[in-house]
């Protein structure tokens, strides 16, 4: 058994026998394992504890789900290959987040991915941020694999994929992979082929990857802090690049920041988190820095953030320069935020607010730095664009029409928010900030992935670029193009700005309430159901819905991967109709006043629903959602 110098945990026997000897596999096991694995654009995800048990720490995972792996690493070598020069070896990053089934995970991927042709640098225990960032800025690697199972127990565990430009797969390549491994499970010589071509890796070959970690983990870490430090400046390395971290390293001085980290035994307690923030003179205290030490459950909302609020409180009663603390989950690519209200008290903000937090300060931050100008009329010269996922709230629209900056819609997914912001660079747009409002997810160009780090430095720069030398800092910038001087405060704090924010009420995705049972398991039925019910009662809920929000009309959104169709009926619907679907209230402007909002699960019998209400109007909020509840209750009979 080789170990982790760094950690001490078990990476791996070079020795070790994948499979056991003349393994079979039956049609049921088979039916089972697609049964109860979620293979999406987003990634491939199960239970993988062999016992079953989704709060599992057991380390072992089953015949059959190596059978998963091992067939996710060969048809994803075999993608590689026709993207590669003839005749090149693709050279593959390999990571795990800290759960504990990662490194029997691993193992079988990196047999299978040298069986198929492929070189790896294997980098053990990193933050998605990290691998992502090391294959984008890394001039041989040409992909990766991250085995991660994000927000979920631990016991869970899944694969992401993706290519040199450091972004998970897009739905173009994703979809024929997992269509090609659910024929090829099913074909008996492709599964034994793959035994024995995993099992005949030589044992020098897989022990020389594992001799590398430390100095692959290392150049790891060089790469990410050198990315970050162009993702939260938005300039290349350089004398530029230098002259403005080292201003804002004086402004964190002359402010003063202090920041808590809660880890929680993530990914994060090995990445760069630590030094990075106390390069820059933020007073830094860790807590549950050790990775496995998760003392709380993984996914970073509600009570899951008690022990950074109460820490909060207690350190900044000694040390004012702490303002927030943020909490990640076990792959490290959000991470939500504790601040502190006026009176000192910790306060949560909810996802839709860490969102929209960020793009205020980003794209006041491109008018600071010049990029986003402006005519004598106010009118930008640049087309700007924020690209959010389909659940996001529709504040975002009213914060990027302060910039005239224009906001476009995908289904959820990372992968697809990023796709369509790609596209939209193609057509010409400054794409500065790109996201999911329902998760709190930030991902600021030229980064692929969601950060808490950049979170965490928009907030940051929206405390410490204050107003001064006759140019105005990222607050005031906001404030004017919002229309709220009287708001301006010149050592504003970050609940200053929040309460700058456009007043929505929005349904919180980790709430009961978002969740819908139901029995249908064709989405295409449901919704054609729904609209039929919708459109009955569309006439009763009218004359309410105008007095109480001045709502005249309504249509109907279909989100489909990094497509939008406007419409009602299933022609504006392809395939499973799994997308996102949208009913939007509309006043007599065509502004969106409100909207609700569903996803059907493509594994379990739910529908996600919402609701999003512009102004503080909870009851409307409650009353829209009840109203929506019902309606897919009803579809669903």
């Amino acid at each position: 058994m080789i170990y982790d110098k760094k950690t001490g945990f078990e990476v791996g026997d070079p020795n070790e026998k994948i499979f056991p000897h003349g393994v079979k596999f039956t049609r049921e096991e088979k039916d089972n394992l697609l049964e109860t694995s979620i293979l999406s654009v987003s990634g491939w995800r199960r239970v993988f504890a062999a016992d079953g048990d989704e709060e599992s720490t057991n380390p072992n995972v089953s015949p059959i789900d190596k059978i998963l792996v091992g067939g996710a690493a060969r048809i994803y070598a075999e993608y590689l290959a026709t993207l590669v020069p003839s005749g090149k070896k693709p050279l593959i990053a390999v990571g795990i987040d800290s759960r504990h089934t990662g490194p029997q995970i691993a193992s079988v991927i990196i047999r299978g991915l040298m069986a198929y042709g492929c070189d790896v640098s294997y980098i053990f225990i990193a933050a998605a941020p990290e691998i992502m960032s090391y294959t984008k800025t890394s001039d041989e690697i040409d992909g990766f694999m991250y085995v991660s199972g994000s927000h979920n127990p631990i016991g869970h565990n899944g694969l992401k994929f993706g290519v040199s430009d450091g972004a998970v797969l897009g739905a173009d390549a994703a979809r024929p992979m997992i269509a090609r491994f659910k024929e090829m499970l099913y074909n008996d010589a492709w599964v034994q082929e793959l035994i024995t071509a995993i099992e005949s890796v030589p044992v020098s070959a897989i022990a020389a990857i594992y001799e590398k970690i430390e100095k692959r983990k290392q150049g790891a870490l060089n790469c990410y802090t050198a990315f970050t430090d162009y993702v939260i400046t938005g300039i290349p390395a350089g004398s530029e690049q230098k002259n403005f971290l080292q201003d804002l390293k004086d402004n964190i001085a002359q402010v003063g920041v202090g920041v808590l980290a809660e880890f929680n035994g993530s990914a994060r307690t090995v990445s760069i988190d630590s030094d990075y923030l106390k390069k820059y003179g933020i007073e830094t205290t860790v807590l549950n820095d050790t990775p496995r030490q998760i003392v709380h459950r993984i996914v970073p909302e509600g009570k899951s953030l008690d022990l950074a609020r109460n820490e909060l409180e207690k350190i900044a009663r000694k040390d004012t320069r702490y303002r927030f603390s943020y909490v990640p989950d076990c792959d490290g690519d959000r991470g939500n935020i504790v601040t502190l209200d006026s009176k000192g008290n910790s306060s949560v903000l909810v996802a839709q607010e860490v969102f929209a937090l960020s793009v205020v300060s980003e794209l006041s931050y491109l008018v600071y730095s010049g990029k986003l100008t402006f005519d004598a009329t106010g009118k930008p010269l640049q087309k700007t664009a924020v690209v959010v996922n389909c659940p996001t709230s529709n504040r975002i629209e009213e914060i990027a029409r302060a910039f005239g900056a224009e906001v476009f819609r995908s289904e959820v997914g990372e992968a697809n928010v990023v796709s369509l912001a790609q596209k939209k660079q193609k057509e010409g747009y400054l794409v500065r900030i790109v996201g999911e409002g329902s998760n709190g997810g930030n991902i600021t160009l030229p980064s692929t992935v969601r950060d808490p780090i950049n979170t965490i430095f928009a907030f940051i720069k929206m405390l410490v670029i204050r107003s001064g030398k006759n140019k105005p800092g990222l607050f005031e910038i906001w404030c004017k193009r919002s229309g709220q001087m009287n708001c301006y405060k010149e050592k504003a704090e970050l609940h200053d700005v929040v309460a700058t924010l456009p007043q929505y009420v929005t349904t919180s995705a980790y709430e009961d309430r978002a969740l819908v049972k139901i029995n249908h398991k064709d989405h295409a039925v449901l919704k054609q159901n729904y609209e039929a019910i919708f459109q009955e009662q569309w006439n009763q809920k009218k004359s309410f819905l105008k007095e109480k929000l001045g709502i005249v009309r309504y249509e109907v959104i279909n989100y489909e991967g990094i497509e939008t169709r406007i419409g009602l009926g299933s022609k504006f619907r392809t395939g499973l109709q799994q997308g996102g679907f949208k009913v939007a209230f509309l006043d007599e402007n065509n502004i969106q006043q409100a909207f609700i909002w569903m996803r059907g699960s493509g594994t379990e019998p739910v529908f996600r629903v919402m609701a999003d209400v512009k102004g503080n109007k909870p009851e409307m909020e409650e009353a829209l959602l009840q109203w929506h509840r019902t309606l897919v209750n009803s579809a669903d009979k």
